[in-house]
């Protein structure tokens, strides 16, 4: 059976007029509906990209914090370096001047006694001496001694003593004819060995 439209041509563009402009304002609804959510989802990157970027700024400002700390501990570690180097450059050389005298006490012959007793010291820039040490002072002695057999025993024993080394006599003078009482004067030099712990450079 044949169906006839009977409505009015206007009417019909009408109609169609109608149904183009929904299916218009359908695609054009979906289409913001999309570049919506394209939108939102953008703004979501872009607030996690913040967020990352923040966090990343938070921790390159504690890494920097501990490069600045580690810094100031190298500084403080080159000042104490420093310090350090220049303590021993003071003590370089350091003799115990008390353990000198012990040891003249224990050398000393019992014919003889000092008058005087001179000491110095300086930094160890010496030639070495024949052990291998550098010379870094010597000691000067005046003194009083009845015959003269005991000096050669005197220079002996001088060099038995640890870093004391070419000991020497420069004049045994009697002090009156016949009396058989010297005046001497005599020495020996430091060398590294001489030195205490410190002086030596050692801990």
């Amino acid at each position: 059976m044949t169906q006839v439209n009977l409505l009015p041509p206007d009417l019909r563009a009408r109609e169609a007029t109608r149904r183009l402009t929904s299916v218009v304002v359908i695609v054009g609804v979906i289409v913001l509906g999309l570049v919506g959510l394209f939108y939102f989802f953008q703004v979501m990157n872009l607030s996690r990209a913040q967020d990352d970027l923040a966090a990343q700024e938070g921790v390159n400002r504690q890494l920097q914090a501990q490069v600045n700390d580690l810094q100031r501990f190298q500084e403080l570690q080159n000042q104490l370096e420093a310090r350090q180097e220049l303590v021993n450059s003071v003590f370089v050389g350091e003799v115990s001047w008390s353990t000198v005298l012990v040891d003249i006490s224990q050398v000393i012959p019992s014919e003889a006694y000092l008058t005087s007793l001179t000491g110095s010291t300086s930094p160890a820039t010496a030639a070495p001496t024949t052990t291998g040490a550098p010379l870094i002072g010597n000691i000067a002695f005046t003194g009083v001694v009845r015959e003269t057999d005991p000096l050669a025993s005197w220079l002996t024993r001088l060099e038995q003593v640890d870093g004391w080394v070419n000991a020497w006599m420069t004049s045994a003078t009697e002090e009156s004819p016949f009396s058989r009482i010297y005046t001497f004067n005599s020495g020996l030099d430091l060398s590294l060995d001489a030195a205490t712990r410190r002086g030596k450079g050692l801990p």
